[in-house]
C-alpha cells in the first residue's frame, strides 16, 4: 500500500490545505491521475473532492499559474 494518506492515517483531507492540495496537481492546475499519485481509490475521490471545493470557495486557482 503506497497511498499518501493510508500511510500517514490521515482520515480526513482538509479542503484548506492549499499546500498539500498542490501536490497532487499538475503544472497546468489539472488533478493528478491515480497512477500518478499512487493513492488508492478512496482518498482520490476524496482528494478530487476537495480539490474541487477549494477551487469553488476561491482557495485553489482553476487555471495554471504563471510562470
Amino acid at each position: 500500500m503506497d497511498c499518501y494518506f493510508c500511510k500517514r492515517n490521515l482520515k480526513e483531507i482538509d479542503w484548506r490545505n492549499q499546500e498539500l492540495l498542490t501536490k497532487f496537481l499538475t503544472g497546468l492546475g489539472k488533478i493528478k491521475s491515480k497512477e500518478k499519485t499512487r493513492l488508492c481509490a478512496k482518498h482520490q475521490r476524496r482528494l478530487s473532492q476537495a480539490i474541487k471545493k477549494a477551487r469553488h470557495l476561491g482557495l485553489l486557482s482553476p487555471i495554471a499559474k504563471e510562470i
